[in-house]
């Protein structure tokens, strides 16, 4: 690990100011996922900035839905009773995603913030466009059993790994943003996370010195009927190859509304309009969920090692529909 400087932030101007006087400044926050980055050479920042002691960790109702700070925890966040009863697809997945251990320490904030975990990034003497800009991307012709099958650029083929912000976008969450001139901005959360273009070293549209101070969510009528699901190779502590975020209001068992997010296909959360369409208006069939699920998956391109991902995604979709609608309350 290369050495740093280290601060801890006194109150959220301190902490954003004190980073964006340093291009390879970073906050620090849980830790769960930089500090890896920073051991492997990956991450190099000359400078943390510690955000921990910021009192950014509420959750509270507000008036047209739920705030959840960027520094509450995933596991506080999970188990929340607000969250619980009134987003349990945020619930569901947060608890899919790492080991309870990490969810302890991990937080929103950060949470959205993860990066790829593509291998050919993680290992420095591969070439990787979205750690060193211009050096190629190993994974394009190498082993691309887990990367993405929608979206990506010949620079990057690399997916986004996060289990939450697949529940957020489906949830039409908004991420509250600090500057460094001290206003404060709201991002659509489908308009957080970035694809990859010529630019794979961006991950997301904030500008450097940003910080998340919290994340916002209107009110809605998935409770009762919506679900997450994560297909992995083992049941815990791994990312998923393929995940689903569905939700659906129903009336008379016909589909009124729906979300369907596929998580481990892109380079970002990728929400299926597309699916959405097929779904709405139609009864709540297994015809109708089968004919969602090759919506969603019509336009997918299959890299040489991930073609699997297509139908396995597809059943994935299927079944997470039909958990949705056995799982929730009539």
């Amino acid at each position: 690990m290369k050495s740093f400087k280290y601060s801890s932030a006194t109150d959220v101007a301190n902490a954003v100011r004190t980073v964006s006087a340093n291009q390879t400044a970073q906050f620090l926050a849980g830790g769960t996922n930089l500090i890896d980055l920073m051991k492997e050479y990956v991450e190099r920042p000359s400078e943390l900035v510690d955000i921990l002691g910021l009192n950014l960790a509420e959750i509270r109702s507000t008036a047209n839905g739920i705030l959840i700070g960027a520094l509450a925890k995933n596991t506080d966040t999970a188990n929340h009773a607000l969250v619980r009863q009134n987003y349990p697809l945020l619930s569901m997945a947060i608890l899919a995603g790492a080991s309870v251990q990490l969810r302890n320490m991990a937080t929103n904030g950060g949470n959205l913030m993860q990066r790829t975990r593509c291998q050919y990034f993680y290992d420095i003497a591969m070439p990787c466009n979205k750690r060193e800009p211009g050096s190629g991307c190993g994974a394009l012709q190498g082993l691309n059993r887990i990367h993405a099958i929608f979206g990506y650029s010949d620079k990057c083929v690399a997916t986004y790994p996060g289990d939450m912000a697949n529940a957020l976008y489906a949830l039409d969450a908004v991420v509250k943003v600090r500057s460094m001139n001290g206003q404060e901005r709201t991002i659509p959360i489908q308009d957080f996370h970035r694809l990859p273009g010529d630019t794979p070293e961006k991950d997301n549209n904030l500008q450097h010195g940003e910080l998340i101070v919290a994340i916002e969510m209107p009110s809605n009528n998935f409770a009762n009927k919506s679900y997450y699901l994560k297909v992995r190779d083992r049941t815990s502590y791994a990312f998923a190859l393929v995940a689903v975020a569905a939700a659906l209001e129903t009336r008379d068992n016909n589909i009124k509304q729906a979300r369907i997010v596929l998580g481990s296909v892109a380079h970002k959360p990728w929400r299926s309009a597309e699916a959405e369409r097929a779904l709405i208006g139609k009864p709540a069939t297994e015809e109708t969920f089968r004919a969602a699920a090759e919506a969603a998956f019509k336009d997918a391109k299959p890299l040489e090692y991930n073609g699997y991902k297509v139908e396995l995604g597809k059943r994935a979709t299927v079944l997470a529909l039909q958990r949705a609608m056995s799982d929730g309350v009539a």
